[in-house]
């Protein structure tokens, strides 16, 4: 099923991290990258947890970075040619938003990592996504921008209770 959704996986973790660069030289843009496509990989397992989820996101498509670029301001340095940019086509908001959230709260990231067991995505082991949940020093120094709450803010925003109703599906509304 991970093959299903890697179009999306791969497009959302390069969004995260041309939106937000590592600081450093080449090791430390590996190291973001990881990070990102962790993050990435957890949201979107977490989003579409079942075969029939990702089918459904085939049909339907993901929807595109257009309002993230709006959000973090990236939509004037886009250029007028749209096949430059294609692959943005393939960028889910949500799991952009909710690996945003994963990213600035390593305590969040690991109750997501744990909810994996729940769905369809058994092959995933916390410590795959050591990264993701603890990271050291040397990731958060390579992340530093990936990693800031106040810069991924705008987009951690955008479906930050949505995740947490995913995370929590028993807790009772309150109207």
């Amino acid at each position: 099923m991970q093959a299903d959704l890697s179009p999306v996986i791969a497009a959302t973790a390069q969004w995260l991290t041309r939106a937000f660069p590592a600081s450093g030289g080449a090791l430390a843009s590996v190291l973001c990258e990881v990070q990102a496509r962790q993050a990435v990989t957890v949201a979107a397992w977490l989003r579409y947890p079942t075969a029939m989820d990702a089918a459904l996101l085939d049909l339907a498509g993901p929807g595109g970075s257009g309002r993230l670029d709006w959000v973090t301001g990236t939509d004037a340095a886009l250029g007028d040619d749209p096949d430059a940019h294609a692959w943005r086509t393939w960028v889910d908001e949500v799991v952009a938003s909710w690996a945003a959230c994963l990213l600035t709260d390593p305590e969040l990231a690991g109750r997501a990592v744990a909810a994996l067991a729940d769905g369809g995505h058994r092959t995933a082991a916390p410590a795959g996504f050591r990264r993701l949940t603890t990271p050291d020093d040397s990731d958060r120094n390579a992340a530093a921008l990936l990693r800031h709450p106040d810069l991924l803010a705008p987009v951690a925003g955008l479906h930050h209770d949505q995740l947490l109703d995913r995370l929590n599906p028993g807790r009772t509304l309150i109207a």
